[in-house]
């Protein structure tokens, strides 16, 4: 079993620091043995949905809340995207003795930009106006291409494309259709 840890630690790490109420993480379970994961992970935790199993199985995320109250998000994970961010992934030791496993900048830009929130736009130009010039573009459209056309969502890749163009100060960089 692995885990990564991503949204908002990775966010601090590759992005703009800011507060969240709730933590997002990974898990690489594969198709079909996510039940056995989600019920492990149901004896340990409280739900913050009825029916948390039946809603993880549709939705491919376990919606935790820890006993003083934070939310975990866990992603049921088994795409070939998530294996790839978990194997691209890296440590970083925050403080002395508390070492976690982030996302690469550019899966953090993926997972966000596929998430598709106002907040995960305004993190998606932080991260890129923070790692200016260090991202792997090719990467990025490549992964996220596949993800918006699974998703049904090209328009994903023309948001991204008008904030990197935005935050690097570059036009006609940014070739993202096949």
């Amino acid at each position: 079993m692995e885990v990564l840890l991503h949204w908002g630690i990775a966010n601090f790490r590759w992005g703009t620091p800011r507060l969240t109420n709730d933590l997002g993480l990974t898990l690489l379970t594969g198709f079909g043995g996510e039940a056995a994961f989600a019920n492990a992970l149901l004896s340990e935790y409280e739900s913050r949905v009825p029916d948390a199993l039946d809603f993880a199985m549709e939705n491919r995320v376990l919606l935790l809340r820890t006993d003083d109250g934070f939310g975990v998000d866990v992603t049921l994970g088994a795409m070939p995207f998530e294996t790839s961010a978990i194997a691209r992934s890296s440590s970083i030791e925050l403080v002395p003795g508390a070492v976690l496993r982030t996302c690469s900048a550019e899966d953090l830009i993926v997972h966000k930009c596929f998430a598709a929130r106002p907040q995960d736009w305004v993190d998606v130009e932080g991260v890129i106006l923070k790692q200016r010039g260090r991202l792997d573009w090719p990467q990025i459209w490549s992964d996220l291409g596949d993800l918006a056309e699974l998703k049904g969502a090209p328009e994903l890749l023309d948001e991204l494309v008008m904030i990197a163009r935005r935050a690097e100060g570059i036009v006609g960089r940014f070739p993202h259709r096949r």
